[in-house]
């Protein structure tokens, strides 16, 4: 029998309506604390360096392909 590893879940992407956004894991008890992320508004998207989430500006939802 062979090894199998466990492949870690993509992290979440949502569409957001703000440039600003708070993240805090999501997850109750278990998740980060909260921080304030901020949208680059050339770029459209930002990532919670906690947890990876993907935070995308709606106006740029369609040209990212989410």
């Amino acid at each position: 029998m062979g090894i199998r590893s466990m492949a870690p879940d993509a992290p979440e992407t949502k569409i957001v309506d703000s440039y600003r956004v708070a993240c805090d894991g999501g997850e109750g008890a278990l998740g980060h604390p909260r921080v304030w992320l901020s949208i680059p508004e050339d770029r459209g998207w930002v990532e919670c360096g906690y947890c990876d989430a993907r935070f995308v500006h709606r106006d740029f939802a369609e040209k990212d392909g989410t």
